[in-house]
């Protein structure tokens, strides 16, 4: 298992497939069905074909993806961050869910924060957005938090109007 990047309470690495217990813990929560939509994974063989075809491909195809953020102090898992190269977006975007226990302790934007700045240093991506629901209050704010912008709304399927958030990482240290 691969280590991304270290916060000050947090590490974020690649998924294996020795997660599959906590993918279909985190994919089954109210809030990631209620925000990022209802995977049909509901079993420990639906999370392994997950981690294979969604986050170890990502891995392979871009040298990114989403990653397990898990506490540094005890190595539990406690959610997932990262960047994700969709075909409906023009730009590489930003995800992240937490298990609702973790939520509100600031470990979203830690990670969120860290991966904005690897995306920019090590990886020389110029610009990141993110896509979210117009009613999910909470992920609106910390992608304010982390200094996106909402910019326009975005129809990425029938019936799926999501708002985009951007910001441009080559400006963020101009004057």
């Amino acid at each position: 298992m691969k280590l991304i990047l270290e916060t000050n309470r947090l590490r974020l690495r690649e998924f294996s497939l020795k997660d599959a217990d906590f993918v279909l813990k985190l994919v089954n929560t109210p809030s990631w069905i209620q925000f990022i939509g209802d995977r049909n994974i509901h079993t420990l063989e639906a999370a392994k074909k997950y981690i294979e075809e969604n986050l170890l491909k990502s891995y392979a195809q871009n040298g990114f993806g989403l990653w397990l953020m898990e506490l540094k102090n005890t190595s539990k898992p406690i959610g997932m961050c990262g960047l994700v190269n969709r075909d409906s977006l023009e730009d590489i975007d930003i995800g992240f869910a937490l298990l609702p226990a973790f939520e509100r302790k600031g470990y979203t934007f830690e990670a969120a924060k860290a991966t904005l700045t690897h995306a920019k240093e090590v990886l020389q991506i110029s610009k990141v957005v993110a896509i979210t629901d117009a009613s999910n209050v909470a992920s609106i704010g910390l992608l304010h938090k982390i200094g996106l912008q909402f910019e326009k709304e975005v129809q990425l399927a029938e019936k799926n109007t999501v708002l985009l958030f951007s910001e441009q990482l080559s400006d963020m240290n101009k004057n």
